[in-house]
């Protein structure tokens, strides 16, 4: 029997006494197994290619713990999004990269055969492959829907701010635009890079990071 968060009920548990668990900690794994269900099936699939009964199969739960949970799909794409780009201790789609421009930038000559390990790094630990799929579902969603696309606007802001603080203006260039080109070379090289790890490495993040944020000297008197 299931309760009214779509959770299995033990036998002989009394409706309204939260049974053996408490009823918080019941209603949040409910809400992170649908949102490890959306996750992965909007990862594969794209957002609008798995419904939320989709979803909630895959989470074994029914229909109705989706919407006691979440008031529609925006609203559990808008909590994936929020749980995703907050978790600031899992895989990032950038990790790899920032990981070769250190190796670079350290000389430590392991360059050499970064690309077949990305590729093996892809076999066994997908999650970066599947953070940048569902960033670009993100993005094509907030384009449509006005509700989801600022609040993944201000998601890049924070990110450009908190990069910004970091940068010094040089070139004539203000650490915010400065941060705004790092972000777009971070995502584009991500992007290109997961798909095609051979011909686009991972150490040319380092090229790229050099390009963008070291001001050039000015020229001798």
């Amino acid at each position: 029997m299931r309760d009214a968060h779509g959770d299995q009920r033990p036998n002989g548990a009394i409706a309204g006494t939260g049974g053996p668990r408490p009823r918080r900690r019941r209603r949040e794994q409910t809400r992170t197994a649908l949102l490890t269900a959306a996750e992965h099936l909007w990862a594969e699939r794209g957002i609008h290619g798995a419904s939320l009964d989709d979803i909630a199969a895959a989470a074994g739960l029914t229909k109705g713990a989706v919407y006691s949970n979440f008031a529609g799909k925006a609203d559990l794409l808008l909590a994936l999004m929020e749980r995703i780009t907050s978790d600031r201790t899992g895989p990032d789609v950038c990790d790899e990269l920032r990981a070769a421009g250190e190796d670079a930038r350290r000389g430590t000559g392991e360059d050499s055969d970064r690309a077949g390990r990305s590729s093996l790094r892809h076999e066994t630990d997908d999650r970066p492959r599947r953070l940048a799929l569902l960033l670009v579902e993100f993005w094509l969603y907030g384009m449509r829907d006005y509700a989801a696309g600022w609040r993944i606007a201000d998601w890049y802001a924070d990110r450009r701010a908190q990069l910004a603080s970091e940068l010094a203006p040089g070139d004539g260039i203000a650490p915010a635009d400065r941060a705004t080109l790092t972000m777009a070379l971070d995502f584009g090289l991500a992007f290109q890079h997961l798909l095609d790890p051979a011909r686009v490495p991972a150490d040319l993040y380092n090229t790229g990071k050099t390009l963008m944020q070291a001001p050039r000297s000015a020229p001798s008197a």
